[in-house]
């Protein structure tokens, strides 16, 4: 391991704004945290936004500077792509903004019921050949749905065609959720200028707009009639 990683880590330990709980803390357990993000974190009741594998926290970070009246939450397995993310957001004096390191495999233990408003999925792993590892396969979706409030939106912006057209075919077949807006490429849409949400540009965006691929987006509901929550996007 390179000694710049080995600082980063060293670092981690000492950001407020960044949380690490051992795998022993949350395996078939609750974190400690869970139901509490909002009053212990942000210290208010605004909505929390999760970014899921959010890298050095780009998206997440973008989204706070836009929307000052809502919680963003950037969540990823990589201690050291995170450092970037919460090192950037005390620099530039954020307090809505955390982030967290975590299997998202685990992630019923980390929130609780109606905890969470809205959800980003931004460029991951499109798993080609283990659609069950998808962010956007219908075991993830079961379990983002215990804690997401009700009519919480989903964003998915990816490279992978494959993945889009996969998780629009998913949402379909569910009665419990329904297509917002369904974008293959947002750069060629006919919608100019792009929506600032849809422009931030992340490091793995450039260079995949750089290799002339298309930037897809998709947006879904998860459905609860009873009430209705403004999304970001």
């Amino acid at each position: 391991m390179g000694k710049d990683k080995l600082r980063r880590f060293e670092e981690n330990k000492n950001f407020h704004n960044l949380y690490q709980p051992s795998f022993d803390d949350v395996f078939r357990r609750d974190y400690e945290l869970k139901g509490r993000w909002g009053e212990h974190v942000f210290g208010n009741n605004y909505p929390i936004v999760l970014e899921l594998g959010c890298g050095k926290g780009e998206y997440t970070l973008a989204l706070a500077a836009l929307h000052e009246d809502m919680n963003f939450l950037g969540m990823d397995i990589k201690g050291a792509r995170l450092w970037r993310g919460a090192r950037t957001a005390l620099e530039e004096h954020r307090s809505n903004v955390a982030f967290v390191r975590g299997r998202i495999e685990f992630i019923e233990s980390f929130f609780g019921p109606e905890e969470i408003s809205e959800i980003w999925i931004t460029f991951p792993d499109p798993q080609p050949k283990r659609e069950n590892k998808r962010l956007t396969a219908p075991p993830f979706l079961n379990k983002y749905k215990t804690f997401l409030r009700p009519e919480a939106v989903i964003h998915l912006k990816t490279d992978s065609r494959e993945l889009f057209d996969y998780t629009k075919e998913v949402v379909q077949q569910r009665e419990d959720m329904r297509i917002l807006e369904a974008i293959p490429d947002i750069y060629r849409s006919g919608e100019m200028p792009v929506r600032e949400i849809l422009s931030v540009r992340t490091y793995y965006e450039s260079h995949f707009l750089a290799q002339g691929k298309a930037i897809t987006y998709l947006k879904f509901a998860v459905d609860n009639p009873s009430t209705q929550t403004e999304a970001v996007g």
